[in-house]
Formats: structure tokens, sequence, C-alpha cells
């Protein structure tokens, strides 16, 4: 009989069998099926993600009564309550913005024409060229704004439709969300650092939301009497659009001052189209740049770059309503892809409360408090 080291070796794993590539690339094909999916249900998926920021918003309203002695169907009711509440000044607010919109391109059709026409016979006699005048011309086109107007029945119909399935949506959570409160007691502490997490996230989506309604509704008024000072149509339509706009990181100061410029062009020219520029961009540089990213810093810990693309991203995924609850949904990506990991990946996402590992083992304490070469320059 021949001794054990006579035996043939085991065969060695074949490459790539498993490990850290193999799993980065079933992780990756995972989430482009999920965002795959996520695309063909937008119609159902948008108003789910709107009823789940309603209610981690409203959530904690249930605490104080649940210690007052109140049953938990009664907390939960009052929840759905607030959350209904929202949806109905929201719902009214639009309803009326879109009714105003509407007869306002009725009125002002016949001057939008003549101010259409009046640019792009400057810009064809400042030699930028018939291609442009006509770019110019069919951007401004008012049978577009007129048949955008016409088509506000189709748009109230998808909104009620949309709307129907978040108030079933937040029924729903709203009752489970006294559930999980006792998923630690089902499941025992070792979830604590998963619950804390989910916990961090809810506490950040609030703070979030509660900062940009907060100044959305300063930047509101503000630009509101404004407009109104200077004689500008509707202003409070114009108003409740900077209000939403406000909730669209980067972009949504943009998007809230279009309308306004281009009415005040049609009303006034050029003098007064300048006029509501630097009012718009006095309060957005002021408020939006200056003093709201202070408060909402805590809240967002995303960079610059990625807020800016989740807007791109989620608004392509599951439509408009995803500009909006984009940071939440990034919020929300993040973890799930992460999870408990912090690392490089977190940081470069631009979580603040992440800080690279200490010197390798064996380097000096004066080399380790050295600077990098990048922070001497």
């Amino acid at each position: 009989m021949g001794s054990v080291t006579d035996q043939a070796p085991p065969l060695p794993a074949p490459a790539g069998a498993s490990g850290p590539g193999l799993r980065a690339g079933v992780t990756v094909i995972a989430a482009l099926l999920v965002l795959v999916a996520l695309w063909f249900a937008r119609e159902l998926v948008a108003p789910l993600a709107l009823a789940v920021v309603l209610v981690v918003i409203v959530h904690p309203i249930r605490h104080p009564l649940e210690r007052r002695g109140w049953p938990r169907w009664a907390a939960t009711t009052v929840v759905i309550a607030v959350a209904y509440l929202i949806l109905a000044v929201l719902a009214a607010l639009l309803v009326f913005a879109g009714v105003e919109f509407a007869d306002l391109v009725v009125d002002v059709v016949d001057e939008l024409q003549a101010a259409v026409a009046s640019v792009a016979a400057w810009l064809a006699s400042v030699g930028l060229g018939d291609q442009l005048a006509d770019a110019t011309a069919s951007a401004l086109d008012p049978s577009a704004l007129l048949e955008l107007a016409q088509g506000l029945g189709g748009w109230l119909l998808g909104f009620l439709t949309a709307a129907f399935f978040v108030l079933a949506y937040v029924i729903f959570m709203a009752a489970d969300a006294a559930r999980y409160r006792r998923a630690e007691r089902a499941f025992g502490a070792g979830i604590r650092p998963r619950l804390d997490r989910i916990r961090a996230l809810n506490s950040s989506v609030r703070r979030y939301y509660v900062v940009n309604a907060s100044f959305g509704a300063i930047v509101a008024v503000i630009d509101g009497l404004a407009l109104w000072a200077l004689g500008i149509p509707i202003p409070a339509v114009w108003a409740i659009l900077a209000f939403v706009t406000n909730f669209i990181p980067n972009i949504g100061f943009v998007l809230g001052l279009i309308p306004p410029a281009v009415l005040a062009f049609v009303v006034g020219g050029v003098p007064l189209l300048l006029v509501v520029i630097a009012v718009y961009s006095v309060v957005n540089v002021v408020l939006q740049v200056l003093v709201q990213p202070k408060f909402v810093s805590d809240a967002v810990d995303l960079s610059l770059t990625l807020s800016f693309f989740s807007v791109v991203f989620w608004t392509f995924v599951i439509g408009p309503l995803g500009a909006i609850l984009s940071i939440p949904l990034t919020l929300a990506a993040r973890e799930a892809l992460l999870g408990d990991r912090d690392g490089w990946l977190r940081w470069l996402s631009g979580n603040a409360a992440i800080r690279a590992a200490g010197p390798p083992a064996g380097a000096t304490a004066d080399a380790a408090s050295e600077p990098a070469p990048d922070d001497r320059a």
C-alpha cells in the first residue's frame, strides 16, 4: 500500500469560480435587472416611493400618542390622516397651478407669438443664422404651450390614478410600520446595527424634507411677492413652482426660474426679464446656496456629483416624481448596496462620517501625522 505522501494532491479550484470579482459581477447584474424592472413598473413604483417617503416623514407622530396611552390603531389612524392631509394640500396646489396656467396660456398666446417673432428676428439680425433662430422659435412655440394646456385633463387623470395608489400604499405602510418596531424582539440584539442604520436613514429623509419644505416656503413667498410687485401674471403659480422645484437638487432653481422669466420677457421685454432673473438669483444664492446647505448637510451626506446625477437617473427610471424623490432614493440605494460596510465607496459617495483606516502596521507616528503630498499643495 502506498503512503499518504504518494496520493495525488487535490486539484486547485478553478480561477474566478468565487471571490470578490464574481460577487461584484453578480451584484452589478442583479442591480441592472432591478433597474429594468423599476423602469417597466414605474407607474406603480413612483407612487410607492412617494408613499414610503410620506410614511417616513409622519411616522414619528405615533410615538407621543402611544406614550399617552392611545391604542395602536388610533395612532396609526392619525399617521394616515396627516399623510392624507399633506397629499390633499399638495394636490390642491398643483390643480390650482395647472388651471391658472391653462387660462394664462390662452390669454397671452398673441403676445407670446409676437415675442417669439421678435426674438427670431433679432437672432437673424445679429448673424446667428436661421437655424438658431428656428430652434429658438420652436422652443418658445405657443402651440406647444397650447397643447400642454389642452392636455391638462389627461395630466389630471394620470395624477388621480397615481394618487389612488399612494392613498392605498399609505394605509398599508402606516399599519406595518408599527409592527416593524418589534423586529429586535423577534430576531434578537444581533439585528440592532441594521435597525440603527434604517433609523438613521429615516431620520435623514425627515430632516431633508423638513429643511427643504421650510426654505422652499420662504423662497416661494419672496419670489411670489417680487413677481406680484413687478406685475408678472399669476405670481401665486410661480411661487408654487418655486416651492416644488426647491426639492430638486442643483437644477431646481433653474426649472423654477424659466417660466416666469419667459413670461416677464413677453410682458415687459428684456429689462423685466433681467429684473426677474436678478431677483431669483439673489434669493437663490442667499438662501439655497449660502444658508440652506448648512442645514441640509447633516441630513444628506452625498457628493455634489452624485446629487446631480441622482436627479437625472431617477427621473429617467421612474419619471418626473423621481426628481423630487432622488435624494431619499439614492440614500436608500446606497444602504441597500453597501449595507454595514464602511469603506471607500461610501466615502466616495459623500458620507463625511467615514474616515480612512489608520496607518499600516509598522508605520511611525511621525509618518502617520505627516500630510499627504496632495495636502501640502
